[in-house]
């Protein structure tokens, strides 16, 4: 049957309006009988309620927006599925924005008017979709303080940092300072660092964790060790033979990510440096790839999947109203392959 109205139920089951509405949205008591009758009737007439028109009285839509600066970006796939995770759970729904910006601007995240008006586009095309909140996720943490005005609609950050609102961000310091007590664990003191560029929060948390183990284990604190480098390939290559060029060479070195990590691996392929008999590696972010090479890379995984989770919970909270702070960061996971050697005592 088409075109059946709540009106054509009340009729048929013999009960007022209110009554189909309030067994429809479980929003009061009705007495059993008059409840099962009505289901009955509803059954019985094919009766497709609007969900749209629901939401809309209800002033809910059960809806909420993700908008992902870039979803080719290695960490966003699996942030995305910890908040389908979490919402799925909640019965939300989520409405996906991709910004696209690893293909547009690149490096050149700090230059925030380029994509301004992108993003400002993509708020507005969500909050027009009676979305709940919004999520928002960075291809690089970064603060981004300011960016999204969201019309006073709850918004939660991940994979970056804002100041006025929530963000859920992994521990950096703590992965650094892991990575550094399992090369000591393995026996080694002489541990180099490559760093990604130092205007980058990950680099300095990273590097805050790496000088606080050699600190706290007593380690030779040499300055030749320590080496600046952009992310990329090209300079975990360069800066490793630098490294290997030195009097005393390191036994280890650090990559602040795995992409780096593969430099280490050409440059000592290239100067016949056998790894990790004589020099050890580790890297970060745990890429699909780094279980690929040759040796396969030990390296600290991001809690991405729980980062999504926890954004999604926090938003939650924040459109019932209630005040939300993240108690504990979450914490990155060493994966233990076969780049780093136990030296002999």
């Amino acid at each position: 049957m088409s075109g059946v109205g709540i009106k054509d139920i009340a009729a048929r089951a013999n009960v007022s309006i209110a009554t189909v509405s309030y067994v429809l949205n479980g929003t009061r008591n009705v007495k059993l009988n008059t409840r099962e009758r009505v289901l009955r009737v509803i059954q019985e007439m094919n009766y497709k309620p609007n969900n749209a028109a629901q939401s809309l009285k209800r002033k809910r839509t059960n809806t909420i927006g993700v908008i992902a600066e870039d979803v080719t970006v290695f960490n966003v796939p699996e942030i995305i599925d910890g908040i389908h995770d979490c919402a799925e759970r909640m019965d939300m729904h989520i409405l996906l924005t991709n910004l696209r910006l690893d293909k547009r601007v690149g490096r050149n995240l700090h230059q925030t008017e380029a994509y301004r008006q992108d993003v400002d586009n993509a708020v507005d095309e969500l909050l027009s979709k009676q979305v709940e909140g919004i999520i928002y996720i960075g291809v690089h943490p970064r603060d981004l303080t300011g960016l999204c005005d969201t019309l006073g609609k709850p918004i939660v950050y991940t994979y970056s940092y804002t100041q006025n609102d929530v963000s859920i961000q992994y521990n950096d310091e703590q992965a650094s300072y892991e990575a550094m007590s399992y090369l000591v664990q393995h026996g080694h003191s002489r541990i180099a660092i490559i760093s990604g560029t130092m205007n980058s929060t990950p680099s300095r948390l990273r590097f805050n964790g790496y000088y606080k183990a050699v600190t706290d284990f007593e380690l030779p604190f040499d300055p030749q060790y320590i080496k600046m480098g952009n992310w990329e390939a090209e300079s975990g290559y360069r800066l490793t033979q630098e490294l290997l060029a030195l009097r005393q060479r390191p036994t280890a070195i650090l990559a602040m990510n795995d992409v780096m990590a593969v430099g280490v691996l050409r440059a000592a392929t290239d100067l016949g440096v056998r790894m990790p008999e004589e020099l050890s590696v580790m890297g970060f972010d745990n890429r699909e790839f780094s279980d690929y090479l040759m040796p396969r890379i030990t390296t600290m995984s991001l809690p991405l999947h729980e980062m999504g989770f926890q954004a999604m919970e926090a938003l939650s909270r924040l459109m019932q109203g209630e005040t939300t702070e993240v108690s504990q960061m979450p914490l990155c996971r060493l994966i233990e392959r076969d780049s780093v050697m136990r030296l002999i005592e």
